[in-house]
């Protein structure tokens, strides 16, 4: 079995955050959510350990993927209300470890996976991480904007059948205002997307706005 490599784990902003200890991440991620990085830097830690294990219970090499991806989901949405002093047991101090592997086994257990052929899902081409911020951001546009950028970018759909799509549905949007509607829609979801993960995953510049 071949654990996948991921490059953000070579970004300067990433390994510059390499000595902060689990803890301190944890503590850092809660208390700045508009910033990307520090959650990178704990997926990149902890993508072995968690690759290991879901691949090892996958029926493919394409399912174990996307599990692996719909885990790291769940783990982003949990970690902002984790408590490790509250969560630990009488027995046995809570870990980030502990805690990942635990978060890891119970996506195994709870998550139904489609067939391998309904499974959309690159893991070489959208990392985890960069998944959950384009994900929070596409939440934050207007619903038919939404709807627009994720019918041409998951589905691959031309202009003309979204608008057919959309005039189907009650909207009356020609194909040329469609085009219009995907640049503003992808130009929103950059500005909404994390500083730092655009830096990261997009090669910008830290000094742009």
């Amino acid at each position: 079995m071949q654990i996948p490599h991921f490059p953000e784990a070579n970004h300067p902003l990433v390994k510059s955050l390499f000595h902060h200890s689990d803890h301190e991440l944890l503590t850092l991620f809660q208390r700045y959510p508009e910033a990307g990085k520090y959650f990178t830097v704990i997926f990149c830690r902890y993508s072995p350990i968690v690759y290991t294990l879901i691949r090892h219970s996958a029926r493919s090499p394409v399912q174990a993927d996307y599990l692996f991806a719909l885990t790291w989901r769940h783990i982003y949405y949990e970690l902002g209300g984790l408590n490790l002093t509250s969560a630990q047991s009488a027995e046995e101090a809570l870990t980030i470890q502990n805690w990942l592997i635990n978060m890891t086994a119970f996506c195994i257990n709870e998550i139904k996976l489609p067939p391998t052929e309904a499974i959309h899902y690159s893991l070489q081409a959208t990392s985890p991480p960069l998944w959950c911020y384009v994900e929070q951001a596409l939440d934050q546009l207007k619903p038919v904007l939404r709807l627009i950028v994720l019918m041409a970018q998951t589905f691959h759909w031309s202009e003309t059948r979204i608008a057919a799509y959309l005039q189907a549905e009650g909207e009356a949007i020609a194909p040329i205002e469609v085009a219009n509607f995907l640049q503003e829609g992808y130009r929103m979801l950059e500005d909404k997307l994390p500083v730092d993960i655009r830096a990261i995953y997009f090669s910008e510049d830290l000094g742009k706005s």
